[in-house]
């Protein structure tokens, strides 16, 4: 991987460097740094459906903007740790979770809303896990978490994380390395709230 250094008014920022992918070297695109505790959350557009089965578009302010949130991302819907591990125990635990001052639980993912929407009600989210479709990546490359699994044939996703945001502000960040479901359960969740 190739590092670029920051430049401001001719000196150098070697406080933070940015990553640049070999892929978009020519493009010059720049990859930032993963989000941080501290860090207000980026500004994204998610797609999801309402109970009565209308698309609908909520943004990251509509949705942490005065209010407590649990946002956990998967790589992808209907994968078999996501099933069987991730989204259920959110589902499982909302309840509690949400009895701690927890306003929204949603669950995001590089998919699109019509997938998110299918896979929430194969596994019973009903009202407990709102089902948010990051279609584009937008957020996940916005937050610094989107992975690259083309190789694989699966695209851009996202890393796999849970993250309490309070009025906009990350308060807690549980982000996974490689494929690993260790830190962004709900019962770690809890234990933070």
């Amino acid at each position: 991987m190739l590092f670029v250094w920051c430049f401001y008014s001719g000196s150098r920022l070697a406080a933070r460097a940015q990553q640049l992918r070999p892929a978009q070297a020519s493009r010059g695109s720049l990859r930032t740094m993963a989000v941080a505790v501290g860090d207000k959350l980026p500004e994204a557009k998610f797609r999801y459906f309402d109970s009565e089965g209308n698309m609908k578009e909520l943004t990251t302010e509509q949705l942490s903007k005065s209010k407590k949130v649990v946002l956990f991302a998967v790589p992808g819907a209907f994968t078999p740790t996501c099933s069987m591990k991730h989204l259920p125990g959110f589902i499982d635990k909302a309840d509690e979770i949400k009895s701690r001052g927890v306003d929204t639980i949603a669950c995001v993912s590089v998919n699109d809303a019509f997938v998110m929407d299918a896979w929430g009600k194969s596994l019973g989210a009903g009202d407990k896990v709102l089902m948010l479709a990051d279609g584009n990546g937008q957020f996940a490359k916005a937050l610094g978490v989107d992975l690259d699994l083309t190789e694989k044939g699966l695209g851009v996703r996202s890393r796999r994380y849970a993250l309490l945001a309070d009025d906009q502000v990350v308060k807690v960040l549980n982000l996974e390395e490689g494929g690993a479901f260790t830190v962004s359960s709900a019962d770690t969740i809890l234990e933070a709230l």
